[in-house]
């Protein structure tokens, strides 16, 4: 009964959450295009208005439209023309749509981290009802940040499922060698209970661990921004996954440099993502040196550095 009880709790919250955040944006709906990159986005650019084309499609993956490369971004904007056309309406929706579902993957995953059920729903709640998320639902061309951040979300909880699987296969298998060291005549049989109790687990963190990496890559599809992921999980696995902290790991360093190893391929992806962004950057006017631009001094160039 305890067990029905909480799950009804946390179907509650989830409905809530919706909610709330649905009631708070939905003015967003009544909006129109504005003239600041949404005509590069939608208004004025015909491969994304053709919809999910080939040669659209195509185009979304080999060019740096907009001085970005996110691929993933222009097949969203690509999917709302095929459905809604140019009525602002059915775009505004998706990104409001997104933007809820961010809101229920960020309570999912604190509450499978912490385990703090209302803490979690409080800082999901905080997080859909921020004013510095406005712009990106409001604003149909930064589509990009609400589509990232879904994905973000989604290799997160794909990483924590890794973390809690290969968790206990590492501590299984450190029982394993203990019991090792100590069973004697029985060491064979042991082991091999142990290992066959282990093989399940391995096979579903690699799963997650895959599906993460996956989730990664399409989150960097959509927006640069999340070339910072690696060390947000390395963070993690600090706090709350405590992953330093288990045991077969001799000292601090070894656990670092183990996870760290960990995260390779992920840093090698935003590695890729950082080239990508300086090069789609530069071919688009974005980027210049400080003797390219003229007439701005270094103290209008620091007001204006972004926080």
């Amino acid at each position: 009964m305890p067990q029905q009880r909480k799950l009804e709790h946390t179907a509650l919250c989830y409905v809530l959450l919706a909610l709330i955040t649905v009631a708070i944006y939905l003015p967003v709906v009544e909006l129109s295009f504005v003239t600041f990159d949404d005509t590069y986005y939608l208004t004025n650019n015909p491969k994304v208005q053709a919809g999910l084309r080939w040669d659209s499609v195509r185009w979304a993956f080999t060019r740096a439209h907009a001085a970005n490369w996110h691929p993933l971004t222009w097949l969203s904007h690509m999917l709302d023309c095929q459905l809604y056309g140019l009525k602002p309406l059915g775009h505004h929706v998706t990104s409001l749509l997104f933007h809820t579902a961010n809101t229920l993957l960020l309570f999912g995953l604190l509450k499978r981290l912490t385990g703090a059920f209302w803490r979690s729903a409080l800082v999901a709640a905080l997080f859909a009802l921020h004013p510095l998320h406005v712009e990106s639902v409001a604003w149909v061309a930064e589509r990009k940040d609400v589509l990232s951040t879904f994905f973000f979300m989604l290799t997160l909880l794909a990483y924590a499922r890794y973390a809690e699987q290969a968790g206990s296969t590492e501590k299984a298998s450190d029982r394993g060698q203990e019991s090792e060291s100590n069973a004697g005549t029985q060491k064979t049989n042991h082991v091999s209970r142990i290992t066959h109790h282990v093989s399940r687990p391995t096979h579903h963190a690699s799963l997650f661990y895959l599906l993460s990496l996956f989730c990664f890559a399409l989150g960097l599809m959509s927006k640069p921004m999340l070339v910072t992921v690696p060390f947000v999980m390395l963070l993690l696995d600090c706090w709350p996954l405590r992953r330093f902290q288990i045991a077969g790991l001799n000292t601090r360093s070894s656990a670092l440099w183990r996870l760290v190893g960990e995260k390779a391929p992920f840093f090698m992806l935003s590695a890729a993502s950082c080239v990508v962004t300086v090069i789609a950057q530069q071919k688009g006017g974005a980027l210049s040196s400080f003797a390219g631009v003229t007439g701005v001094s270094m103290e209008s160039r620091i007001i204006n550095t972004p926080i």
